[in-house]
């Protein structure tokens, strides 16, 4: 799937911090794991967890399910 959105000038953010807030909200949301959020960005999961305090989202602990993914594409 791909989203496509138009965001005014005025507001002065780029694609990559949409996304990077869209993934944030993800993960709070419990849809997606820290390690696929990162994978999508292209960026380590110590740096996805890092970026989540921008986001004001707080790190959960992740379920065995997301461990055991997050070890599987490390």
């Amino acid at each position: 799937m791909k989203v496509v959105m138009e965001i005014p000038d005025d507001l002065r953010i780029d694609e990559r911090e949409v996304k990077m807030a869209a993934l944030a909200k993800l993960y709070e949301m419990g849809k997606i794991s820290s390690g696929r959020a990162a994978r999508l960005l292209g960026i380590s999961r110590m740096e996805f967890l890092e970026l989540l305090g921008k986001y004001r989202v707080q790190i959960g602990p992740d379920t065995e399910e997301e461990l055991i993914e997050d070890i599987e594409n490390a």
